[in-house]
């Protein structure tokens, strides 16, 4: 360690003071020396390929493949979703699958192609397996969506997980979207991506790779179809992406090609193919139905790091009162605790936090609590102790308890991969049920540790139960978080049965929707940290995570009062709808802006409060479906192209969309219209798409437009629910599905289906019920009928 390594682990835990910087040292050393002596040297390796075909054993749903040096099974499922695996590695076990994993195929068969290769023929693919280990996927017609080249393998002489590469080609118009959240897209650039939840350690922007949920999830999207694939392997990763170039008919085509690269773990694969809904509906029966988050979890949060008191959440909430601004959620930071251990509130600060827990929720406001992994390493903290007597922390490979430094100063890790550890964990909820907590923000959760060099986590020689299996933390790093929320997602299914739990994590896996959401994490202040959160929503719905949202107006820095707006009027139509920001920043209440912003971010709050039942029925659809809220404009068409490219904004469902204003000093923009016609929600004036439009984008607003023949369930003035409808173009019907509140518990209601039409001069609006179409018992407004 030189004077550098020591100035900038010093600097690391900041205001911590000298001594604790000092102890962040040697705990550094500590780590350093851990995985020096806990993981044996990789040393000289031997390359391999697959080699020629030497027999196929054809099975259920496909077969197995036996070549010179490996063998690879496939398995075509009843969901439509294709299994392969190299080396015996089959679907089981794994932390993405929500449960076993679906039956065969039956119908499908493994059987001689031409070349001496064979293939699997299913009702929505067909996998065609070369002699010497290709794999190509292709549609029903026999289109290539994707060709993967044999794969390679680097394996220790003297023993050890194997390095693997896999090479894939797609179609030279193909469009790469996934892997997590990434900052730079949605569309994935050229480059190289890693797959290792990370801190970044400040506010990150488009430029920033990777962050704090990452996933081996790619969505490709051509003209030919839509596929997902996703390489179930947790260990650290680098995925190369170059998009295609066509011969535009002067020469070839330059097919497109993702290059993935894992550091251990199994080489096995899932692709599913179809449409955009189709495939997510697909993936989401494979992972885990999206959790459905309470009603109030759709509405307006306000967070801050720096509450320094109950009377100080009191001025905020009456703030919004005295302004008339709605409000559904105070979430405290880290701040409140008592010396930043977690489960506990400091009482000095924090006297009487139940009672206005009680207070808040009388006005229809709850109160959301971070939740960090790490515990501090001190007895007569309650829960080192009860950990310590539960042997619930991660060891190194000595049966040492692996340390690090989070704010509490030194602590110790929670091994969530063991299944008794996470129902300890689970169980301490109950203390922050006690204290009127209603939802729970888990953050540090990559896991985070100040102590380390060059990455600010665990020692790679970590010790970890995986489920009984064993593993150290190259393998468990990516799924820690995952563990963490299944935890506190089951804890608080266990000590709240009646009500659906809200849990949302900053890290996170495949599959992670099972138990909550996310938000963006620490996005820098600037305007392109407002473009990267829009990025960050739309990458992840489509890795299947529907539920999340950016801290508005940034973490850190003083937002303009323009940047500031035009974050706010995103928020409002993304699925969480938080205000947040660091310790050191400026504020974020709406009326620190003037009252220019206050009256505008009302008009904001008050349109987000109407949508509230649309919202509503989009989480229902989500968790019965996998479509997330927000989806990309090419949702419905992802053969037009003009829409692939489209970044800049969204669908929210199938009726509305939106178009932000991400730029400064923007008074109008242009937005890509999908097929059909589109009404501008405030002037109804009527836009027939495919096409380029340019909408007026005053600072009082930005350009929202609903699909012509759509019924949006909206909030009517007397709080009930009614069904706003947009005209449908002459000669077209429309529709519309609604789901009403289940007030936030576990029934579901049934999808009310709507349809409309014009009739004679009218437009007439239909329930579409098992005895027929029939009158609907709610309101109904007409709009769109003046400006076509």
């Amino acid at each position: 360690m030189d004077g550098r390594d020591l100035v900038r682990s010093v600097k690391a835990v900041g205001s911590t003071g000298a001594a604790q910087g000092w102890r962040t040292v040697r705990a550094a050393w500590r780590r350093r020396r851990a995985d020096v002596a806990g993981l044996t040297p990789r040393g000289a390796e031997r390359a391999r390929v697959p080699g020629p075909v030497r027999d196929v054993e054809p099975g259920p749903g496909g077969g197995l493949m036996r070549f010179a040096r490996s063998e690879l099974r496939i398995v075509v499922t009843v969901s439509g979703a294709v299994f392969w695996g190299w080396d015996g590695a089959g679907p089981e076990p794994s932390y993405a699958l929500a449960g076993s994993s679906p039956e065969p195929d039956q119908r499908a068969v493994l059987e001689p192609d031409k070349d001496g290769a064979w293939r699997v023929v299913a009702e929505r693919v067909t996998v065609v397996v070369s002699r010497h280990g290709a794999v190509e996927v292709c549609t029903p017609g026999g289109v290539t969506l994707r060709h993967d080249l044999p794969p390679r393998w680097w394996e220790p002489v003297g023993g050890g997980a194997a390095r693997w590469l896999q090479r894939s080609e797609v179609s030279a118009d193909a469009r790469f979207f996934g892997l997590g959240g990434r900052a730079s897209g949605p569309r994935l650039r050229d480059g190289t991506y890693r797959l290792w939840n990370t801190d970044p350690g400040h506010a990150f922007g488009p430029g920033d790779d990777p962050l704090y949920i990452t996933m081996p999830v790619q969505m490709v999207v051509a003209d030919a179809g839509t596929h997902l694939m996703f390489h179930d392997s947790t260990w650290d990763g680098r995925v190369t992406l170059r998009e295609g170039e066509e011969g535009a008919g002067s020469g070839h085509d330059r097919a497109g090609t993702s290059e993935v690269r894992m550091d251990g773990g199994p080489l096995r694969c899932w692709v599913m193919v179809g449409t955009p809904a189709r495939v997510l509906h697909t993936w989401a029966s494979l992972t885990g139905a999206p959790a459905l988050p309470p009603a109030w979890a759709l509405g307006h949060h306000h967070a801050r790091w720096g509450f320094g008191s109950d009377q100080e959440v009191r001025r905020i909430v009456l703030g919004y009162h005295e302004h008339g601004l709605p409000l559904d959620a105070v979430h405290l930071d880290i701040d409140h605790y008592d010396e930043h251990q977690v489960f506990t509130v400091d009482g000095e600060r924090f006297p009487k936090l139940p009672v206005i827990a009680e207070e808040l929720r009388r006005d229809g406001i709850r109160l959301v609590s971070i939740v960090d992994p790490a515990v501090k390493a001190e007895p007569g903290n309650a829960v080192y102790d009860s950990g310590t007597v539960e042997d619930a922390f991660v060891r190194d490979s000595k049966g040492r308890l692996v340390r690090g430094v989070v704010w509490p100063g030194e602590a110790v890790y929670p091994d969530f991969t063991r299944a008794r550890v996470r129902r300890w964990w689970g169980e301490l909820y109950e203390e922050r049920l006690a204290k009127g907590f209603a939802g729970f923000w888990h953050d540090m959760n990559e896991p985070v540790s100040f102590a380390a060099f060059g990455e600010s986590t665990l020692p790679r020689s970590a010790r970890h139960d995986m489920e009984g299996r064993g593993g150290d933390h190259r393998e468990a790093h990516n799924v820690y978080a995952l563990g963490m929320a299944r935890a506190g997602y089951e804890g608080l299914r266990e000590l709240t049965p009646l009500e659906r739990p809200f849990i949302f994590s900053r890290s996170g896996w495949a599959g992670m929707q099972r138990y909550g959401g996310t938000w963006s994490g620490d996005v820098a202040t600037g305007w392109p940290g407002l473009r990267a959160s829009l990025s960050l929503v739309v990458g992840l719905g489509l890795c299947g995570v529907p539920y999340s949202g950016p801290d508005v107006g940034g973490f850190d820095g003083s937002p303009s009062p323009e940047l500031y707006l035009r974050w706010f009027q995103l928020g409002a139509y993304l699925p969480l709808f938080r205000t947040h920001a660091s310790l050191r920043a400026g504020r974020r209440e709406p009326w620190e802006f003037g009252a220019e912003v206050l009256e505008h971010a009302r008009v904001a709050l008050v349109e987000r409060r109407r949508l509230l039942p649309y919202f509503v029925t989009l989480a229902q659809l989500a968790h019965r479906t996998g479509a997330p809220y927000v989806r990309p404009v090419w949702w419905g068409a992802p053969e037009d192209r003009a829409l692939r490219d489209c970044e800049d904004a969204f669908l929210l469902g199938e009726a509305l969309l939106v178009a932000p204003v991400l730029d400064p000093g923007t008074g109008r923009r242009a937005v890509q219209l999908p097929r059909g016609r589109w009404y501008d929600t405030v002037t109804e004036q009527a836009y027939d798409g495919p096409a380029q439009v340019l909408l007026d984008a005053p600072l009082s607003r930005i350009p929202v437009l609903a699909r012509a023949g759509a019924v949006i369930p909206v909030r009517g003035d007397d709080g009930g629910l009614e069904l706003e409808v947009w005209a449908p173009a002459r000669g077209r019907a429309g529709g519309g599905l609604v789901v009403p509140d289940s007030a936030d518990g576990w029934d579901e209601p049934e999808i009310e289906r709507y349809v409309t039409r014009w009739k004679k001069k009218r437009v007439v609006v239909e329930l579409d019920g098992r005895d027929g179409l029939s009158e609907p018992s709610r309101p109904v407004r007409v709009r769109g009928l003046g400006r076509r």
